[in-house]
């Protein structure tokens, strides 16, 4: 496999990043009340989360043009991971057993497809 396969396997990463990024700036302002409806879904966290989301569909785009289809389920996975991590240290959310379980079910999965 070349390089330029490895490379968009890396945008690909990123691009589930940038969308769990997206995922935890939604949910920090759908925790919080506001004075109006406006302000409510025109705040810098929500426009900044759905440009996230715009620029994650982008750079999912270039990635699926040189990298194989049937990895994009595999590696979209991997942002269970990323949202669970960041929910944890940012949102300050609990981690629970069954979380833990949820995520090692998902990485099973990962390891199956990968042997």
């Amino acid at each position: 496999m070349d390089s330029s396969v490895w490379m968009h396997v890396g945008i690909m990463v990123c691009s589930v990043f940038v969308a769990s990024v997206s995922q935890i700036l939604l949910k920090i302002s759908a925790n919080k009340t506001y004075p109006s409806k406006i302000k409510e879904y025109l705040n810098g966290y929500v426009i900044t989360g759905y440009a996230l989301l715009f620029l994650s569909t982008i750079l999912t785009m270039l990635a699926l043009k040189k990298m194989p289809l049937s990895w994009q389920t595999v590696i979209e996975s991997s942002g269970y991971f990323f949202v669970f991590v960041m929910g944890h240290f940012i949102l300050k959310e609990k981690i629970s057993r069954r979380k833990i379980l949820g995520l090692l079910v998902i990485f099973a999965g990962i390891i199956v497809f990968l042997l």
